[in-house]
């Protein structure tokens, strides 16, 4: 079944329940936000984090998703894996930015995304500490709470562009951020890295800043945040290095030139636009 040919009702029920099911997820994880933190583990590396809100916010999710279809695939940030049927597949980030979480930091999200094929088709990402939901449906727009969203278009050159990002677990990759961060940092007005790149993608949606770009992120990362972004008016493009750049369409070349061009030595790939 391809994205493009996906029917309207299908299409309203998977919209339907992505905005349902993540912001029941936001719940969840609300709820442990109250107390601290229990059973903190690591992942990746030492700075890699997780804990029993990631847990319980997963479960919850595959729970709603397979009670209301069965035959879709799921796949979860932290180890769920349902092989599908139906040609539909889901991924889930049940708690994108677990070291905010852990530190009492506010700024944290649940992501969801469904995908025809490797397209995804709807979207939701929930601020937890605000309840702020922003949605999408492919080739239907973009929303925050309900309300239209647009990336803000013709407002920044590069040299005036406000531009979020966001940091690797792993310290060879950092060392590399670094030094494109070092190159980056001059030729704009200013960097932001808050520590979701399901809101940093959103925060582009809405016009809070012109660009976000990160190296090395995982689909459940930004397939929600990322619809959302080109929902509103934004491109989306995988640089060389698996650097995803989502910016607003005049400045996705200049800048997508400037990030690649001090990338370390080795990443030969082309860039490519993310669909």
């Amino acid at each position: 079944m391809p994205a493009d040919l996906i029917a309207d009702d299908l299409l309203d029920e998977l919209y339907q329940l992505a905005v349902a099911t993540a912001t029941g997820a936001a719940k969840i994880v609300a709820r442990y936000a109250t107390s601290s933190p229990a059973n903190p583990g690591t992942k990746s590396s030492p700075t890699d984090m997780v804990s029993d809100a990631d847990r319980a916010s997963e479960a919850y999710i595959v729970s709603q998703l397979l009670s209301s279809r069965p035959d879709d695939g799921v796949v979860g940030e932290e180890g769920s894996s349902h092989e599908g049927t139906s040609g539909v597949s889901w991924v889930a980030d049940p708690l994108d930015g677990t070291t905010n979480f852990f530190f009492g930091v506010p700024i944290y999200s649940v992501s969801l995304a469904a995908q025809v094929g490797d397209r995804t088709v709807v979207g939701a990402v929930v601020d937890v500490a605000s309840g702020e939901v922003w949605s999408a449906a492919r080739g239907r727009g973009a929303w925050r709470d309900g309300q239209r969203c647009a990336v803000a278009e013709g407002r920044s050159s590069l040299s005036t562009a406000l531009v979020a990002t966001g940091f690797s677990y792993h310290p060879e990759v950092r060392a590399e951020q670094a030094r494109v961060l070092a190159t980056l940092l001059p030729a704009v007005r200013d960097i932001r890295r808050l520590g979701s790149a399901a809101l940093d993608l959103c925060g582009v949606a809405g016009g809070l800043y012109d660009a976000f770009y990160e190296t090395g992120l995982n689909a459940w990362d930004w397939a929600a945040g990322g619809l959302v972004c080109e929902e509103a008016g934004g491109e989306l493009i995988m640089l060389p290095g698996k650097t995803l750049l989502a910016s607003t369409r005049s400045l996705s070349k200049p800048l997508g030139e400037l990030i690649s061009s001090t990338q370390a030595s080795g990443h030969t790939s082309q860039p490519g636009t993310v669909t």
